[in-house]
C-alpha cells in the first residue's frame, strides 16, 4: 500500500472509530455523510470493504433516524456499482432492506434505493429486484409529481422489467382499484 493509500485507510479507519465511539447523532450523521462521499471513489473501494463500511451502511438502513438512513443508503448507492461490492450487498439481504427503503418519505432516500436496486440487477437476482410489489411501487412513482422520481422510475420500469411484468402490474393495480375492502365495485 502506498503512503497516500495509507493515509486513506488511516482517515476512513478514523472515521469509522469516531462514528462507533460517538454518542452524539449529529456526528454519527456527519460521520456518515462523510463515509457515502468517499463511496463515490472507487480508489476507497477496498478500504471501505476492509474496514466493514458495507455492513454499516446496510446496518444504517433499518435505524429510525432518517438521515442515517439516507446517508447509508446513499453510500449503498456508491458502492453497488462495483461487481464485488454488488455481490457482497446481496449476500447480506441488501434487496430487502433496500427495497423496505422505497417506502421512505425522504425522496433523496427513495431516489438512491431505486438506483441501488437497478445496480444490484444481476440474472441471478433479477426476479427478486422486479418483484411485484416493487413494479407496483416503481409504476405509482412514474406517476409522480418529482421529475427526478417520476424519470428514475421510469428508466428502472424500462431497463429492469421486461413488458410483459410492467403489463401484469398494471393490470393488478387496476384490479385492487376497482376493489375496495374485497367488495367488487359496481360497473359503470
Amino acid at each position: 500500500m502506498s503512503a497516500k493509500g495509507s493515509d486513506r485507510f488511516e482517515y476512513l479507519q478514523t472515521l469509522v472509530t469516531e462514528f462507533q465511539d460517538t454518542d452524539s447523532d449529529e456526528a454519527k450523521e456527519q460521520v456518515l455523510a462523510n463515509l457515502a462521499n468517499f463511496s463515490y471513489d472507487p480508489k476507497n473501494y477496498d478500504h471501505l470493504r476492509d474496514l466493514q463500511v458495507i455492513d454499516l451502511f446496510l446496518d444504517m438502513l433499518t435505524e429510525e433516524n432518517e438521515s442515517f438512513v439516507e446517508f447509508g443508503m446513499g453510500g449503498l448507492c456508491n458502492l453497488s456499482m462495483a461487481p464485488e461490492l454488488r455481490d457482497f450487498i446481496l449476500q447480506n439481504d441488501g434487496i430487502n432492506l433496500v427495497i423496505n427503503c422505497l417506502s421512505s418519505r425522504n425522496e433523496e432516500t427513495v431516489l438512491s434505493a431505486i438506483t441501488t436496486l437497478m445496480n444490484l440487477v444481476t440474472a441471478n437476482s433479477r426476479s427478486e429486484v422486479t418483484q411485484p410489489g416493487v413494479l407496483h411501487c416503481m409504476l405509482r412513482f412514474s406517476l409522480s409529481e418529482s421529475p427526478r422520481l417520476r424519470n428514475l422510475a421510469s428508466v428502472f420500469l424500462q431497463d429492469c422489467c421486461s413488458r410483459e411484468q410492467v403489463a401484469q402490474a398494471e393490470q393488478q393495480m387496476q384490479r385492487q382499484q376497482q376493489t375496495a375492502l374485497g367488495i367488487p365495485l359496481p360497473k359503470e
